[in-house]
């Protein structure tokens, strides 16, 4: 009797404390079910503004180092197809006589051929790139940049290039009355008369082009609020890398530093110098949904630099014939 009445209070307390653990149980377990969704929602959706903005913004920039190699690749191929191919081609196919092909400047021995033929040699490497300009523009709209996003845009500055050094000769000779559209006006009519006239002719067509450029840009840099740096990292690197491709190779031209002066830079930083400001046109055009992902291709830094040494070294201190 004495020893159930001292057990009691005991007893008593320990239920009044699991009937207390079971109340707060019970109080939690009957918290509404938004208020739970609402945190559990609220947590996911912290880990996700946390997580996927900086995923997004590594991947969705241009590679650099692979925008100045598709950029050496491009330029490289571009003079070529003026030099080589325009006032190369026309020569033998004219009757003349190669002597020197160089990265800057191609020789022909017009002393068998009429100066009709002279001035078509002359004209030629203009004509080359306007039309490999104009197939570069089919295959560029033929190609979907979100699965081939470097082949894209080595279509688009391909194109570019060439349409751009293109209209830039015009200009080009109209206003210094020197280079190949000089050579084939000259005699023609008074400088009076045809270099005023190439000069504003190469001017407003070199704007149309860059702007009609600009506009076609807008298939790779998407729609979000980072597709003008976009336009500019796809532009501004490759005309500098360009620049100094063309600069540097003629370096080892053995003509001399007025070449280079003349051809290397004003083909280069002058005829090129739309991708500079062209991007203002890619602001008001109609832009993809998805960016081109241009990640670092090594094949595509593999073929620059294999490129840019045949270049350098092989075109840059001419090959004589």
């Amino acid at each position: 009797m004495c020893a159930s009445d001292s057990t009691t209070p005991a007893v008593d307390a320990e239920v009044s404390r699991l009937g207390a653990r079971t109340k707060k149980i019970t109080d939690s377990l009957s918290e509404p079910a938004g208020i739970w969704r609402t945190r559990v929602d609220g947590r996911k959706a912290a880990a996700h503004h946390v997580r996927v903005p900086a995923e997004e913004s590594g991947r969705s920039l241009p590679d650099l180092l692979t925008v100045t190699a598709i950029a050496l690749v491009a330029y490289a191929v571009s003079n070529v197809l003026h030099e080589a191919v325009g006032h190369g081609g026309a020569c033998l196919a004219l009757g003349g006589k190669p002597i020197v092909l160089s990265s800057v400047h191609f020789d022909c021995g017009e002393e068998a051929i009429s100066a009709l033929a002279r001035r078509g040699v002359a004209a030629a490497g203009t004509i080359v790139n306007f039309i490999a300009g104009a197939i570069g523009l089919i295959a560029f709209r033929a190609t979907n940049p979100v699965p081939k996003p470097h082949i894209a845009y080595f279509l688009w500055l391909f194109t570019t290039l060439n349409l751009l050094m293109g209209a830039g000769y015009f200009l080009f000779s109209g206003v210094g009355n020197i280079g190949d559209w000089a050579a084939v006006a000259s005699g023609i009519v008074s400088p009076l008369i045809w270099r005023p006239a190439m000069a504003v002719f190469g001017g407003a067509l070199y704007f149309l082009l860059a702007r009609r450029s600009g506009q076609w840009l807008g298939a790779l840099v998407g729609s979000d609020d980072l597709s003008m740096r976009r336009s500019r990292l796809l532009s501004v690197p490759a005309y500098i890398a360009g620049g100094l491709l063309f600069c540097i190779s003629g370096l080892f031209n053995p003509v001399g530093p007025v070449l280079i002066a003349i051809s290397a830079a004003a083909a280069s930083l002058g005829g090129a110098s739309g991708l500079l400001w062209l991007t203002q046109f890619t602001r008001g055009s109609k832009r993809s949904a998805e960016p081109a992902e241009l990640e670092r291709s090594y094949a595509w830094i593999t073929a620059g630099c294999i490129v840019s040494l045949i270049f350098v070294a092989i075109l840059g201190p001419s090959i004589h014939f």
